[in-house]
């Protein structure tokens, strides 16, 4: 049964991988319509790691940003979600803390995209912290440079 449920969730993150990779293609329509069809099946009760790493994706699928800022909250809340008290023992829960930096970055991109500075530096500080704990290899690298050019584009403000 353990086996099972395991298989399961390989499947969903397989799929959401592979919409992924429509994404980084270059087909966002497809992309979007595949994470929304997983993102209905997924549900509130959902694996925590699933939601929010098709969240965080999710968001970059959209036109509008006030609509990439509601799938990055989605992912945080995700993110957050994996903490709490039921899934405080989540196996997947370095992963999901993994995205943290990110997740916060994005937020502070999608806050000064929709003119709301302040926020915007409330969630740079916030990834800024949150990266401390990555290590320094290519991922952490790009995202502290990615930090630190958010920062210069905020000072211009």
């Amino acid at each position: 049964m353990v086996e099972q449920q395991e298989a399961s969730e390989d499947a969903v993150m397989t799929r959401i991988g592979q919409a992924i990779m429509l994404l980084h293609g270059g087909d966002r329509e497809e992309a979007r319509n595949r994470f929304g069809a997983i993102w209905s099946e997924l549900g509130a009760d959902g694996d925590a790691l699933h939601r929010c790493t098709l969240a965080h994706y999710m968001a970059d699928t959209q036109d509008d940003p006030g609509d990439e800022l509601a799938w990055d909250l989605r992912a945080l809340t995700a993110a957050e979600g994996a903490s709490d008290g039921r899934a405080a023992e989540h196996r997947d829960l370095p992963a999901v803390r993994a995205f943290y930096p990110s997740l916060h970055l994005n937020l502070a991109a999608d806050y000064l995209k929709l003119q709301r500075p302040d926020s915007a530096r409330i969630h740079l500080q916030r990834a800024r912290a949150a990266a401390e704990s990555l290590a320094d290899d290519g991922y952490g690298g790009g995202v502290r440079a990615a930090i630190d050019r958010l920062e210069l584009r905020l000072r211009e403000q």
